[in-house]
């Protein structure tokens, strides 16, 4: 049973994404708003995509907001409300369990890259004192970029797939 809440704590801990709505009683929400915030901020430092970060005060001010209205209902409403996860995560899982059986090429190619990826870092590291500065230094930056330039081929392939979609979807229709 979710029940009312200081409303000092609540704006207090809404500071901070998924906090304030876990104080509330809705995990699944705040492990949510949560688990985005904070994985969005490692994406973006571990792969020196700065711009991703963009997204994160967006992010804060949906949580904040959300969080400080659900403060604001009468206690019936606030029990009407439910507790679910964001982008509807646990419908997901539930539906296609088999997903990387069924995209197994495209999970064994970006787990072949992503390993490539940590193992050349390590080595980099140990061969620095070996190879000259300025060949350790091209390969460095090629190595720094790649994850940006992966990033920018992957969205580029999903906003191509996103609009063959819905050209497909209005032949359909026509």
């Amino acid at each position: 049973m979710i029940k009312k809440k200081s409303k000092f704590l609540t704006f207090v801990l809404s500071m901070l994404p998924g906090a304030g709505h876990m104080y509330m009683g809705f995990m699944k929400t705040g492990v949510s708003f949560m688990s985005v915030f904070f994985f969005l901020i490692f994406l973006s430092s571990w792969l020196d995509t700065g711009p991703l970060l963009f997204i994160a005060p967006l992010i804060w001010f949906y949580s904040f907001f959300d969080c400080t209205n659900r403060m604001g209902l009468d206690d019936d409403k606030l029990l009407l409300l439910e507790d679910k996860y964001l982008f509807s995560i646990d419908k997901l899982v539930i539906l296609d369990k088999d997903i990387f059986a069924k995209h197994r090429l495209i999970s064994g190619v970006v787990l072949l890259f992503l390993g490539i990826y940590l193992l050349s870092e390590n080595i980099m590291d140990f061969l620095r004192p070996l190879i000259p500065h300025e060949f350790y230094n091209i390969i460095h930056n090629i190595m720094r970029q790649s994850p940006q330039l992966i990033i920018g081929i992957a969205i580029i392939a999903l906003g191509i797939r996103l609009i063959k979609g819905k050209k497909m979807e209005s032949e359909i229709d026509a």
